[in-house]
């Protein structure tokens, strides 16, 4: 492991320091901008957050409708803004389609610089869709080519790369391993996400979070109502959100309890859909983790 850490980290002798930080998905649905957002989340009691970042202008995010971070902005605006509210950000969320290099170098290699400027040490992305023109071999072949450039910044940077489970190489641990392996790099590790783990149905999510332990640098704290589950279970890779921590089929005691040995700080990074979906996962993972 590297020795990038967060500033005013508490490390514990093995055990793992827990804390709970925001997907700023949670403010979708309300149409808010990133900077409202980080106002509510401060709000709430959060202290960290996961912002979501763009290349480019996208339109809903100019008109302040939508909370994605351009990365065309001043690298120091996201800090800014943090400040401001007094929030710091726990990671970046920066989904690119590792099968696409053209769209996923430039993305994240700029996360990863964007990174530095605001403190954090973690880029969370999955492999994304793969076009029906690509086969597997090919598609593995394009990935270790973009991972393989976006690892050199991240080293640089020192920054990790962190994979999750939403596509349909990565809905089964074997996939996913096989994606973080495809660079031999301490800076490419794993988010885990727990619910798309329990969606994909592939396994027993429990048991495939002990098989990748110890490459889980950051997790997406994300629940799965039980209607979510019926209608979804075993037919999708992914989704967007979840419900609140503590509503749904995600067992979170176990879950932190598999994680406990690890001696490194684990964010639990929400992802709901909702303010009030975030103000009770807050309150529900503050008691899980006796904070």
């Amino acid at each position: 492991m590297g020795n990038a850490r967060p500033e005013g980290t508490c490390w514990d002798a093995a055990m793992a320091t827990f804390k709970i930080a925001i997907n700023m998905e949670f403010c979708r649905s309300a149409d808010k901008s990133f900077e409202a957002g980080v106002k509510i989340a401060s709000e709430l009691g959060y202290e960290w957050i996961e912002p979501m970042v763009h290349t480019g202008w996208e339109l809903l995010s100019e008109v302040e409708y939508f909370h994605s971070f351009s990365m065309e902005e001043d690298p120091l605006l996201m800090k800014e803004i943090c400040d401001r509210h007094g929030v710091k950000v726990a990671s970046l969320s920066a989904h690119s389609p590792l099968m696409k290099p053209e769209a996923a170098v430039d993305r994240l290699t700029r996360a990863a610089v964007l990174a530095t400027f605001v403190g954090c040490d973690f880029l969370n992305t999955d492999e994304m869709v793969r076009p029906e023109w690509m086969d597997d071999d090919f598609a593995h072949d394009t990935m270790r080519y973009t991972l393989t450039r976006i690892e050199q910044v991240c080293a640089r940077h020192r920054k990790y790369l962190c994979i999750e489970p939403h596509g349909i190489y990565t809905a089964h641990t074997d996939g996913l391993m096989r994606i973080v392996n495809l660079v031999d790099s301490p800076w490419i590790q794993v988010n885990w996400d727990t619910g798309n783990s329990y969606l994909a149905g592939l396994e027993d999510p429990y048991e495939a979070l002990e098989k990748v332990r110890d490459r889980v640098f950051h997790i997406h704290a994300k629940d799965i109502s039980m209607e979510h589950s019926e209608r979804e279970k075993g037919k999708v890779t992914g989704t967007p959100v979840g419900c609140a921590c503590g509503d749904g089929v995600v067992d979170w005691e176990r879950v932190i309890r598999i994680m406990e040995p690890v001696d490194r700080e684990i964010f639990l990074s929400v992802e709901c859909g909702t303010i009030d979906e975030a103000a009770r996962s807050l309150d529900f993972l503050r008691k899980q983790i006796g904070a």
